[in-house]
């Protein structure tokens, strides 16, 4: 291959429309290869009419297409013979639907159309086994993370549709790493609405984008779909399967999954991402796996997992809609943990050592189902009931000793529980809309009712002891027992929650579709039953007789609030804005049956604001800025001054005098993405200030005993901005470069207590990132990028020291398509942590590899896979704040290394054809 013969060009004109010479803005500009049809470049016209494209070609002549919603394509055969070629004016006329058009082999790459951006799949080329996610990473102006989060120009994309219908309940991770590019025909990219929203016309802020992929007639027919499996060392093993049904508007989709590698399960076929989309998990504290705000069930440490889903949509009749979605989810997991805590109090310090194992084992069902009836052409009914179960069962076990400065023993206690759960939900959300005329009103009614019960058997066996100083020898103390609690007991828990919530909404035009009065009235109630009884153990009968009142609750929560509020709202071509106010009237009040004295009811009453302003310059930027005033009412467990003496070693009381906190948030950003020189800048600025914020109270007596309680400060803020910019350099028709550099800052004021004392903490952050993407077309990918953390904490406390913080991390990925049918990928981390105290790991390097060879003409897949290749994933931290410093550790999973095999089928499309070649080159 020879890559110097390919030279420079720049071909630049002017777009009009033919009857009335008015210049054309946002039309695609799209230069194609004669011998191929494959895309050189592309480009969109600006404000004026006016373009550019540049590019590098090897090629003599070229063929220019000009594509405008409306307007006839324009085609003009181009001799690439000078660097800079002037066409002047182009004049471009209206449509008819004439049969010429039909010469014309290719779609425009990118087309804007009002408020959509639309991308043609087929002008973008990809691997032969891409998936949607994979399709996504090679469009402009789009990102797609390590996490699977995806940013369209900036703009986080919340919801991704098919056909402009769910799958699997909006899940983007699903859809993105489950349906493959092949049978996408376009990609159209618009802001995030309900489905009320969109009916109505309404403008909203933009901050969130909604992907829907298009799917044409001809490939919505028939099954397709996957199955792998694989079997590693260590007696690691996953499997996962799925099979979609599409006829039109009826698609039925099933999903399978099973593995005891810490992973969903549902990418285990893409090989981009690598051991089972691994890299967008997360993990709460309770042990759940949760990805894009869908739980799979799951544990810590090692982790065994099954799943199962269903998803259903059709249409009934012309009118109505629906779609059903189930899912089920279990895990079965086992962890163990230890830490060493010092403490810092300010006049001593005192040292904690703990030691936990935990088992537990999980099951949840969820059921969605959604109805979208039109009425008529203004009048839309949308039903969304759901149902959930969920149901585990958890052994725990735990030993915790205190010591003072000196190391002398103060406290110590060990406990042993069972815990078993049971929760039902159920949901559902009813919303009318009925639009009126043709200026803009409407009337909107929303009303959501969600019922909770559980259930929970709990046995738990504890010892504490508190130890004291014995002085009648102070050369040769004694240190004896003072206090010690046995607790042997059974709590049977039950609790049920009731929410209802409605609101009503009515806007009234004042200038037709651009300015409007909007009347709004929400109105919910919330209230819950919880209730515990707790029964010691009876040591001479063996029987849970003893009724103990001090752990035993009958609680029952009211939360009641109503907001009238008012709003006017502006929106023309590039400017849009809304600015709104509510007077919140809410009472929380706790009925306790157990102890009537402490029943509470408490008044509220405040305004809220809501503003925000999105003005856009032109298709490639935008700026929006959002200001918010909230109110956030106590916690009724912090009003309640019930004490909480569950853990003995911390005793928990609430506050009934708490003020409720009141937040000014303010948030600003920029956007701009260059479609010509492949350019992007993001950019945002936000802050935080909290008057009256509720932070907890702790003081700690000399057994190191604590009581915590509620209180209200002042002085509180959080101050966060950063930008990004993105360069694409084109070498040559094959190869590209991409950099990146981005530079992240925080800046917050904390008020908090320490043993009683009241202390302000500051915390100032400064986060650099560079990155690149190295692509040579079909052989090689290399992408590094590197960090730096730069924090700096400060106190007006004597008892902290300030401290300074610095964190590198470096991550390096590649991939290499040589031989033909292989592919072999590679994901590097390393991290160093200069901070670490000496005796503990400063770096660490974490090495993921996968070995991929395409077989039964690419249907099939065979892979080789390492985890943690350098075995260096051993999970101890350490931690460290203005209370604390802590050392810890975990049970992680470690290498392995597994062989699998996957199979995709596919009957979509002309007698079960679906070609995925012929397509433009995107370079």
């Amino acid at each position: 291959m020879s890559f110097s013969q390919s030279k420079s060009f720049e071909i630049s004109g002017t777009l009009v429309a033919e009857d009335d010479q008015s210049p054309l803005e946002s039309a695609t500009i799209y230069l194609e290869r004669e011998k191929d049809s494959s895309l050189i470049t592309y480009t969109i016209s600006d404000k004026n009419g006016n373009f550019t494209l540049q590019e590098r070609s090897s090629d003599k002549a070229a063929n220019m297409y000009v594509s405008f919603v409306g307007y006839k394509t324009y085609y003009q055969r181009i001799l690439l013979d000078k660097e800079k070629i002037n066409l002047s004016k182009i004049a471009l006329a209206v449509s008819d639907n004439a049969l010429d058009e039909v010469v014309i082999k290719s779609a425009a790459p990118v087309t804007i159309k009002k408020d959509t951006l639309e991308f043609n799949v087929s002008s973008f080329k990809t691997k032969k086994d891409a998936t949607v996610e994979d399709l996504l990473k090679q469009l402009p102006g789009v990102e797609v993370d390590e996490e699977g989060k995806i940013k369209v120009n900036g703009k986080e994309v919340n919801k991704i549709l098919v056909n402009g219908k769910p799958f699997f309940g909006d899940d983007p991770t699903i859809t993105t790493k489950n349906l493959t590019k092949e049978l996408i025909e376009k990609i159209q990219v618009v802001d995030t609405k309900t489905k009320s929203e969109a009916f109505t016309g309404e403008v909203t802020d933009g901050e969130n984008k909604t992907i829907n992929l298009t799917i044409s007639e001809e490939k919505n027919k028939g099954v397709f779909g996957r199955i792998a499996a694989g079997a590693g060392t260590d007696e690691r093993y996953e499997g996962a399967g799925m099979l979609n049904y599409f006829n039109n508007d009826r698609r039925i989709s099933v999903l399978l999954g099973g593995n005891n590698i810490n992973s969903p399960g549902f990418s285990f076929g893409e090989i981009r991402k690598m051991f089972g989309g691994a890299n967008s998990m997360s993990m709460s504290s309770n042990g759940t796996f949760t990805i894009d705000g869908r739980t799979f069930g799951g544990g810590q440490g090692i982790t065994k997992s099954q799943n199962a889903g269903f998803n259903y949509a059709d249409v009934i009749g012309e009118k109505t809609d629906i779609s059903a979605d189930y899912f089920f989810s279990g895990s079965s997991s086992e962890n163990e943990s230890s830490s060493e805590r010092e403490n810092i109090l300010p006049d001593s310090r005192y040292f904690t050592t703990s030691h936990s194992k935990s088992i537990s084992d999980s099951d949840s069902h969820s059921a969605n189902l959604g109805f979208d009836i039109e009425v008529d052409s203004t009048f839309l009914i949308n039903i969304d009931p759901s149902f959930r179960y969920s149901n585990s069962k958890t052994s725990f076990f735990r030993d915790e000793t205190s010591s003072e400065e000196e190391n002398v023993l103060t406290n110590e206690s060990n406990t042993s529980s069972f815990v078993e759960n049971e929760a039902r939900n159920f949901r559902n959300r009813l919303n009318v809309t009925k639009r009126f005329g043709n200026k803009g009103a409407f009337l909107r009614f929303n009303i959501t009712n969600e019922i909770n019960k559980s259930s929970s058997d709990d046995y738990l066996k504890s010892q504490t002891n508190v130890y004291g100083e014995d002085v009648t020898d102070p050369s040769n103390p004694d240190y004896v027992l003072t206090d010690q609690i046995i607790r042997d007991q059974y709590t049977d828990g039950s609790g049920e929650r009731n929410n209802l919530y409605s609101s009503i909404a009515y806007r009234l035009p004042i200038i037709a579709k651009e300015l409007f009065l909007n009347f709004e009235y929400e109105y919910q109630r919330n209230k819950t039953i919880d209730t515990k009884t707790t029964r010691d153990r009876d040591l001479a009968t063996g029987q849970y007789s003893d009724f103990n009142t001090d752990l035993s609750t009958d609680f029952e929560y009211i939360d009641e609030q109503s907001s009238p509020g008012m709003s006017i709202s502006y929106r023309k071509k590039r400017f849009s804005s809304r600015i709104g106010a509510q007077y919140l009237f809410r009472t929380l009040e706790n009925i306790d049956h157990l102890r009537p004295q402490l029943t509470i009811k408490r008044d509220f009453k405040t305004i809220q604001l809501s503003s925000y302003a999105n003005y856009r310059f032109n298709d490639k930027a935008s700026f929006y800025f959002n200001y918010r005033l909230r109110n956030d009412p106590p916690q009724l467990s912090q009003l309640q001054a019930f004490n909480d003496v569950s853990n003995p070693l911390n005793t928990v009381v609430g506050n009934p005098n708490l003020e409720p906190e009141s937040n000014h948030r303010i948030y600003a950003g920029f956007n701009s993405y260059d479609f010509q020189n492949r350019t992007g800048f993001y950019s945002y600025f936000g802050a935080t200030f909290t008057n009256n914020k509720i932070v907890s109270k702790t003081t700690i007596d000399e057994d190191l005993v604590r009581q915590t309680t509620y209180a209200n400060v002042n002085g509180s803020y959080n101050v966060y901005g950063g930008f990004d910019y993105d360069k694409r350099v084109k070498v040559d028709s094959l190869r590209s470069i991409s950099a990146g550099i981005g530079v992240y800052g925080n800046f917050s004021r904390d008020i908090n207590f320490n043993n009683g004392v009241q202390y302000a903490s500051r915390v100032r952050s400064l986060s650099p990132e560079v990155s690149a993407k190295f692509e040579w077309k079909d052989v090689l990918e290399i992408r590094p990028r590197y960090s730096i953390n730069f924090s700096k904490n400060s106190y007006n406390i004597a008892a902290f020291e300030d401290r300074d913080f610095l964190y590198h991390e470096l991550r390096i990925g590649t991939a290499l398509f040589l031989p033909k049918k292989f592919e072999w990928r590679n994901d590097i981390r390393y991290n160093y942590n200069p901070n670490i105290a000496d005796g503990f790991q400063k770096s660490a390097w974490f090495w993921n590899a996968t070995l991929a060879y395409s077989v039964l003409k690419d249907k099939g897949t065979i892979t080789l896979k390492a985890y943690d290749l350098l075995n260096q994933n051993t999970n101890a931290r350490r931690s460290a704040t203005q209370n604390y410093i802590e050392d810890s550790q975990s049970t992680v999973l470690e290498r392995y290394f597994m062989l699998s095999f996957s199979w995709k089928f596919n009957s979509l499309g002309k007698k079960g054809e679906t070609n995925d070649g012929g397509g433009f080159y995107f370079d």
